[in-house]
């Protein structure tokens, strides 16, 4: 359920000086003219939601009024026009651009946007819900930062995108929707209706990421403790207490190495204790290379024990994307597994596995989708979980996982 921002690098331009500094039309048109050029060539299907006239048209009411705008409307223009290619890997990045964020996360839960994480200074705001920034109320917020926000391809992604995109200081002063550039009024609410207007300052994205003062709300599993001894913190196995089950942590993608020696790991622990249930938990995976997790696949399956009628399980949520949504679809078919949770952020066929190029004068990174895939029959938004289970806020408020709790009951139940 935790919301991952993108990874910032520094580069040849900041949003900070964008803001106020006026658009260099030369290089803007260099970069545009690129943009353009390097999206045709390279996208697999540039044109599969817009038109090519409308693409053209709106590139060129861009070019047309470069000298009347800042380097940071052009961006938040080509952000837009990006946007409405419609895939979920072709994105204006803002990876090249160090910009400022606000302190805080938020997540959208039964139509309410609820803080999830934020700097100990201000802990007392975890679990209240924002209803405004600078006097303007979230559904505004939302719609307009909604228009921009990339790496979107359904609605739940639009949801998890937006909420990051909000974030970021720069974005919403360039869509005036606050006042100033750095700091602006947060109104939350809490559960007993009682308002709290708090002026939040953003920090650094470099600071941002290297700050260890935040906190969060976070679940926990009593079933399942955490191994000691790991190699990596988003790839590992722990048997599920008193039971014949194994929990299987799959929230990012090593290397094909490294997940070859994990896949043995887990088999040899499943023969040498009749291991009779498999839950995968693909929940916050971002994706990466789907392939690897078909490594992962092959181990399991050469586990006879398993219950491979109705012991297999796979939980996704909002924020399973990429090559994370294309495995579980696969589990769902090549492990007979069960998905249980929330629809995925990505869908199983569409436009996937993501190239890049940089603008030579701005430094931004755009990227687009090479491939199409099918992982599925039918199109859906998002692979559709058998057992659908959204996060329920007040268990995740008081630290319980409801979606693994279904899990355990029904393990439980096979006993």
């Amino acid at each position: 359920m935790m919301i991952k921002f993108l990874t910032t690098i520094f580069c040849l331009i900041t949003i900070s000086t964008a803001c106020s500094q006026s658009a260099n039309v030369a290089n803007w048109t260099e970069d545009i003219n690129l943009y353009k050029t390097n999206l045709e060539k390279y996208h697999i299907d540039l044109y599969n939601k817009i038109s090519k006239t409308e693409f053209d048209q709106e590139l060129q009411q861009i070019q047309s009024n470069l000298d009347k705008k800042t380097d940071l409307s052009v961006i938040i223009d080509l952000m837009r026009l990006t946007r409405k290619i419609g895939d979920g890997h072709t994105a204006f990045s803002l990876r090249g651009i160090a910009k400022h964020l606000f302190p805080i996360e938020i997540y959208k839960t039964k139509g309410q946007w609820r803080v999830i994480k934020t700097i100990n200074k201000y802990k007392k705001l975890l679990g209240k819900r924002l209803i405004a920034i600078d006097g303007k109320p979230i559904s505004q917020i939302v719609k307009e930062v909604s228009k921009i926000a990339q790496y979107v391809e359904n609605e739940q992604s639009n949801s998890i995108r937006t909420a990051q995109y909000a974030m970021i200081s720069e974005l919403l002063y360039g869509l005036q929707l606050t006042a100033t550039k750095y700091n602006a009024a947060f109104t939350f609410i809490d559960d007993q209706n009682k308002k709290t207007t708090v002026m939040l300052n953003s920090i650094s994205s470099k600071d941002y990421y290297e700050n260890t003062d935040f906190i969060s709300l976070e679940t926990t599993i009593p079933e399942i403790e955490k191994p000691t001894d790991l190699k990596h913190d988003f790839l590992w196995f722990s048997p599920i207490k008193n039971t014949k089950g194994i929990y299987i942590k799959f929230e990012s993608y090593p290397s094909f190495d490294e997940m070859q020696k994990f896949g043995e790991s887990v088999l040899k622990y499943i023969h040498e204790n009749d291991i009779k249930q498999i839950v995968i938990d693909l929940r916050n995976n971002g994706g990466g290379d789907f392939f690897v997790g078909t490594f992962l696949a092959y181990y399991l399956n050469l586990a006879d024990s398993v219950d491979w009628k109705s012991g297999v399980y796979v939980l996704t949520d909002n924020v399973t994307f990429s090559a994370a949504t294309s495995n579980a679809s696969q589990f769902r078919q090549i492990l007979n597994a069960k998905i249980v949770g929330e629809p995925t952020g990505s869908n199983p066929s569409g436009y996937q596995d993501m190239g890049q190029f940089q603008l030579p004068n701005s430094g931004i990174i755009v990227t687009y989708s090479k491939r199409l895939f099918r992982f599925q029959d039918t199109s859906t938004q998002g692979v559709q979980p058998d057992v659908f289970i959204a996060y329920d806020w007040d268990s995740y408020s008081k630290g319980i996982d409801n979606i693994m709790q279904w899990v355990l009951n029904d393990i439980k139940g096979k006993e």
